[in-house]
This record gives C-alpha cells, structure tokens and sequence, in this order.
C-alpha cells in the first residue's frame, strides 16, 4: 500500500516571535538545524515506502514552499492552499479528497522535531497491518515529564506487536493528573501524528462529523487547480466547522489505535524547547547568528542580523530578529504570547 505523506503547514508560529512571524512561520525556518522544519518533516518521509507528499498550508507562504520542498528533492504532488484556517481535521479532509481512496495518508505537522527517524519508520512498519485493515493509527510518544500542555492517551489493550487500542483520549491535563499519568506507564503524550487510509477517515467524518465533510468536498469540487497548486473554494470552505481531528474523529470513532514510540519527539512549541533539544556549549549555551557571549550559562541566544554581546549572565533567552529584540528568563517563554496581545494593542 502507497504511503502519502500529508504535511500540515498551516500554523503561525507566533511562539517563537520574533524569528516566527505570520509571512514566514517556524516551519519555514531552519531553527533547528540548517534545513528547515518542513524540509526536515518531508525527508523524514521519503524513500521507497512514500509517495509524493501533499502539503495543506496557507496560500500567503506557496512559494516558499515551492522552493524548500524541490531543494530537498521532494516535490509535492500537491499543494493545497487553505483560504481560511479551519484547525486539522477540516485540512485533513481536503488532502484526502486529493488522494487515492485506499491511500495511507501519513498526517505529521510540518513544524515538530523528530530525532529518531528510524524509530519512527519501525512505528509506522508496525501500524500497516492495521491501517490497511480499517484502524485509524495515532502515534503516542513515550513521556518523559508530566507535561500540562499536551493532550494525553491512554493505552488499552495489544492488537498486534506495538499497536494497541486505544482506551481513551485526555485533555490538556492539570499538574497533577499529569504526574499520575506519567507515574501509572500506560499513558502517552498526543504528539499530533496519524496514519490511515484516506476512505476509512472520509468515512469516519461522514459519520461524525458530516458537515465537515460536506463544506470540504464542495470546496474542493469548486476548486481553483494550477498545476500542483490546488486553491478549496473560499466560501465553501469557509462553511466547515473549525474542528481538531482529535475532536472531530479520533474520540468518537470505534477503531482507533496507538503506536507507542520514543523517536526524540518535540513539538518545539516555546524557545525553552528549542534550548532543550538544541546542541549546547560546556556551560549550557545554545548560541545561533552573530553572538558575542563572555562568561555565559545556560542561554539561548540567537539572532538572524545584528550582532548581540552579552556578559556574565545565566539563565536568559535572547533572540534578535530584524528591528525586534526579546529579553527573557529560561522558564518563561511561553509567555512570549503576552508580547503578542501587548502589541496588537499598542
């Protein structure tokens, strides 16, 4: 069976302001290593097993796209370019529309880090079976703290080797509902990863979520085609509900599976992530660009322009980015957002 990747490249990245803006977002850019994120994400699937992968993004970032994928040798068979974000499952819905009816569509966020690709394959070898069987197959990644700001699975009983059923999907958890999770082993962090055949989820969204499917198939009956380029009619996609796959299908489908698997997995949501899976000095430093660091530990500093200088601090994350400047303790990069709302008030 022909595994076609689906690249999902429609996030903003403002988390990782100010090098991630709206017209060029953290997939777009080579945080983590000198590729970027999403040429990282296609060669990850590439090779014999893949087709050629669909790209669901948003219509403002096409040419970049165009050019990150053909330098990686990865030219999509199709980019389909959102007029509205409408979260994943409606995205979804449209690259299975584009593809084969028994295709396995291979779900994976363009903007996440994945160190262990071998482990990866061996998880996506393992849910094959399955997958060509009718099961929809999320990958869970094995936990390493009880992180609050994921969703969770639990995991139910074996169906195969490494694939189980899933018992039930949980929420963003509180502190401690996550150290319990954390603490009983059988739970798994939702890392947003999937694997089906595009019927077998079109079906489950005829099911539960029919709506959806509706606005989606007339968006893409209407659409706009220009070589590769696909563009979903405006106004019908529009119409479609603005829902998770997790919500829309995942939780209410009957055949539902996990594949547990560490594979070095980070959604690199925050700049204390990325200091996290970063290479560091001796003293903890993970500097980028133009740095000047005397006496130095445990920072990130990064800039893509001017030069930044720094000594005799610890515990700082520094980024300069055009004419922006963003100073702030290890620990509370998330908050970074309240940059965000402070300047869309000013």
């Amino acid at each position: 069976m022909t595994i076609v990747p689906v690249i999902l490249s429609g996030g903003s990245g403002t988390r990782l302001w100010p090098m991630s803006r709206p017209e060029m977002p953290k997939q777009l850019l080579a945080l983590t290593a000198e590729e970027t994120m999403l040429q990282l994400t296609a060669k990850r699937a590439h090779g014999e097993a893949f087709a050629a992968p669909i790209v669901v993004a948003n219509a403002r970032h096409a040419d970049h796209i165009d050019e990150q994928l053909h330098a990686v040798g990865a030219a999509p068979q199709a980019v389909i370019l959102e007029p509205v974000a409408r979260n994943t499952a409606p995205a979804i819905a449209l690259a299975a529309l584009a593809a084969k009816g028994e295709e396995a569509l291979l779900v994976m966020p363009s903007d996440h880090v994945i160190a262990d690709v071998a482990a990866f394959h061996a998880a996506i070898e393992a849910a094959m079976p399955l997958v060509a069987d009718g099961w929809l197959v999320t990958f869970g990644i094995t936990p390493d703290a009880p992180e609050t700001g994921y969703g969770w699975i639990k995991v139910g009983e074996p169906l195969a080797n490494g694939v189980h059923r899933v018992a039930r999907f949980v929420e963003k958890p509180i502190r401690e509902r996550a150290e319990e999770m954390l603490a009983s082993g059988d739970h798994a962090w939702n890392g947003g990863i999937f694997l089906f055949r595009a019927d077998i989820f079109l079906g489950a969204l005829a099911a539960h979520a029919p709506g959806m499917l509706t606005a989606t198939q007339e968006a893409m009956t209407k659409a706009r085609r220009d070589g590769v380029r696909i563009y979903p009619d405006a106004e019908a996609f529009g119409a479609s509900p603005d829902d998770s796959i997790d919500y829309a299908v995942m939780e209410r489908a009957e055949r539902v599976a996990v594949v547990p698997v560490a594979m070095g997995w980070s959604d690199v949501g925050s700049w204390d992530a990325l200091h996290a899976i970063s290479e560091r000095d001796e003293s903890g430093n993970a500097h980028r660009g133009e740095v000047l660091a005397i006496d130095t530990q445990d920072c990130l500093i990064r800039s893509d322009g001017i030069r930044i200088s720094a000594v005799g601090i610890s515990d700082l994350i520094v980024v300069a980015s055009g004419n922006d400047v963003m100073i702030l303790p290890r620990g509370r990069s998330q908050e970074v957002k309240k940059l965000i709302a402070a300047m869309k008030n000013d």
